[in-house]
């Protein structure tokens, strides 16, 4: 079992950047696939961004590609993401997820064993 605690998130103006932290429980951190996806205001919940186990694959979707970057440190049981250029459109609660690929090379999109509580990413116009 792994748990997921986010933080990070708050209030930042159009073109601003926000750092995002997930820190995770457990010995097995090492070996899993990490995730972040967020969900809008009446949309579904979406992909945006991955890493595999060692932090040298990741995957990104097209919207923040260029602007964010998902990289992870092992030794603190943590994943970051790192938010530049934010767009109003950005606005959503970001929610980090473990996969419980146990040191596959494949970067995921859907499939997520694990997920935190979330936290709020206002980006204001």
């Amino acid at each position: 079992q792994v748990q997921l605690v986010e933080s990070g998130g708050g209030l930042v103006q159009a073109g601003g950047s926000l750092r995002l932290s997930c820190a995770a429980s457990g010995r097995t951190f090492n070996s899993y696939a990490m995730g972040w996806f967020r969900q809008a205001p009446g949309k579904e919940r979406e992909f945006v961004a991955a890493v595999n186990w060692s932090g040298d694959r990741t995957s990104y979707a097209d919207s923040v590609n260029g602007r964010f970057t998902i990289s992870r440190d092992n030794a603190k049981n943590t994943v970051y993401l790192q938010m530049n250029s934010l767009k109003p459109e950005d606005t959503a609660v970001y929610y980090c997820a473990a996969d419980r690929s146990y040191y596959s090379d494949v970067v995921p999109r859907v499939g997520y064993d694990y997920w935190g509580q979330g936290t709020q990413v206002t980006v204001s116009s």
